[in-house]
């Protein structure tokens, strides 16, 4: 894995080779990579990987003909052929008006915002052992739990270097840890299992592995002896670690492809309120060891934190370059792509912000309801917004917690959800999508 100004100096040199095969315009991108991963079961190590790779990607422009190619050979001989071979590949490519680099007053031309995405440590192998041991066996401690799938501990570390013949050329380094557990309860048909998992940018920020063991078995204990729910409308309450998941759908549908493909079910809803006023959701790119934190986006524009939603209303879309020229628009700093390929567009860290209820008042008035902490398949219509998956959690009963539930199903539709959803103060900055618990009323519930 190159360094950040070997790496920068290796996609600049490919921009170059680019020109002087005759490419308009192109743009580099380099990914390096190293990372080690412990993962241990029933107190004993089971696996040890250690990966290390680095790609480099090419998307040279003849006029408005394009094409990409990438290699893991980074050797001077390697590269030239790819240049020869994307130029030759471009020369027979279809017109394409909307395509091109970002508009060059756009670029990124300061250093941009520290976002302290790399902490520089690098734990040993026997420390990420002993930690992933240390999980499991705080994890099969908890009574009731009768097996393990597994604790995992991993570190690793990543380089970018993205450059454009527009005289764009920057690279960050990021660190990332993991850690997580996996088990069963119970026994028999019975069993059940759950897990828990957390993920930092700094390795000092990682839970510890008694909290993140402990979890993993409550949560699965709690799961045990699942009760059957009557089916109907109901208020339905996510939890955190799924209801971030309603977020995606809407991220999904705002980015500048769904909108030029019309295949958004929010289409035409700019500038609406598609949330019960109060609610606003912020995407933020500069967060501070934030889990997407960049300092500038996938064509080297300068990124910069807003919010998508406003007091329940939709402010926009995400668009990278060529989604905007196709919309008449500017690029908003949203573009993400990898080594192969065009641009796409995408969000960074996004929070919906909090209420002013706490968790237990947003379901002190549930005479029945569900609580769901698990949602399986994937349901969704991108173009009409239904919604339908299958979930498992608990049944709200007086505004409290009751019984388990598994293997029932729940739908309704994404416009409807968004405007019926209420927002508990409950929010913590544990994941790239982070939410409070999350009230959705009158949603379809089909019982097991």
């Amino acid at each position: 894995m190159l360094s950040v100004s070997a790496a920068e100096a290796k996609v600049a040199s490919l921009i170059e080779m680019a020109k002087k095969a005759g490419a308009d315009a192109a743009d580099a991108l380099y990914v390096g990579d190293a990372s080690t991963g412990i993962q241990v079961r029933l107190g004993a190590l089971e696996d040890v990987e250690r990966s290390e790779g680095e790609e480099i990607g090419l998307r040279l422009f003849v006029g408005s003909r394009s094409a990409s190619v990438a290699s893991s050979d980074l050797s001077h001989e390697a590269l030239a052929a790819l240049v020869e071979r994307a130029a030759a590949m471009a020369r027979e490519a279809p017109e394409d008006p909307y395509a091109g680099l970002a508009p060059e007053e756009l670029l990124l031309r300061d250093g941009g915002v520290d976002v302290e995405g790399d902490d520089g440590a690098d734990p040993a192998p026997t420390e990420l052992k002993q930690r992933a041991l240390a999980t499991e066996d705080a994890a099969r401690s908890v009574a009731g739990v009768t097996n393990s799938e597994g604790a995992g501990v991993s570190a690793g570390r990543s380089v970018t270097a993205l450059a454009t013949s527009a005289g764009f050329c920057r690279g960050y380094t990021t660190s990332g840890y993991s850690g997580s557990a996996s088990v069963i309860a119970g026994s028999g048909s019975e069993m059940q299992r759950d897990y828990a998992s957390h993920s930092v940018r700094h390795y000092a920020e990682l839970d510890d592995p008694e909290t993140t063991g402990r979890l993993a078995a409550e949560r699965a204990v709690a799961r045990l002896n699942p009760a059957k729910l009557s089916s109907g409308a109901m208020p339905v309450v996510f939890d955190p670690r799924v209801g971030s998941s309603l977020i995606g759908h809407l991220i999904s549908a705002i980015t500048g492809s769904a909108i030029t493909r019309k295949t958004s079910f929010l289409l035409g809803k700019e500038g609406e309120a598609v949330f019960a006023p109060g609610i606003t959701i912020r995407d933020d790119p500069h967060k501070r060891r934030g889990l997407r934190s960049k300092p500038f986006d996938g064509e080297g524009l300068a990124t910069r934190p807003g919010n998508l939603i406003e007091d329940g209303r939709l402010t926009g879309w995400l668009l990278d370059s060529a989604s905007a020229r196709q919309l008449g628009r500017q690029p908003t700093g949203h573009a993400s792509r990898g080594i192969g390929g065009a641009p796409g567009a995408g969000a960074t860290n996004v929070d919906l912000l909090p209420g002013k209820v706490s968790r237990a008042e947003l379901m002190g008035d549930i005479k029945r309801g569900l609580y769901v902490t698990e949602l399986i398949g994937q349901g969704v219509n991108p173009v009409t917004g239904d919604y339908s998956r299958g979930a498992s959690g608990f049944i709200i009963e007086d505004g409290e917690i009751a019984a388990p539930v598994a293997e029932i199903t729940i739908a309704g539709n994404l416009v409807d959800m968004f405007r019926m959803l209420i927002a508990a103060d409950d929010l913590e900055h544990r994941r790239a999508v982070n939410v409070p618990t999350l009230r959705i009323e009158g949603m379809t519930v089909a019982g097991a």
